[in-house]
């Protein structure tokens, strides 16, 4: 039997706590945080493809880190907004919603997506 490591353990725990994508028709909104940058996507499950994705490596937006998560959520609102998606469900994997990935939601929501 495999050990988990507390990362593992994390990132289990939020994805059994959030709502089912496929039992909402919602997609699910997908955050991943380096040191430096900040990647999102927004994926549907029922069919295994990314819709929309944005990141600060590809964009680089200006300012603070703060600041660029917020226009990486915008980026990505239009992205899945032009794709036809206005619903998500917000998972942050093993990151706490705070700072960067507080961030990100909040230019999503700004950005036009519900969740």
């Amino acid at each position: 039997m495999k050990t988990l490591t507390a990362r593992d353990r994390r990132t289990y725990r939020t994805r059994r706590r959030i709502v089912r994508p496929v039992a909402t028709d919602r997609l699910r909104l997908t955050v991943f945080r380096s040191a430096r940058h900040i990647y999102a996507q927004v994926i549907d499950d029922a069919r295994g493809v990314t819709v929309a994705e944005a990141n600060s490596k590809s964009l680089a937006p200006s300012g603070d880190k703060t600041a660029q998560a917020k226009a990486v959520g915008a980026a990505l609102a239009e992205r899945a907004l032009a794709a036809g998606v206005r619903r998500v469900v917000f998972d942050r994997g093993p990151f706490r919603y705070h700072g960067r990935v507080k961030a990100l939601a909040e230019g999503a929501r700004e950005g036009g997506l519900e969740f």
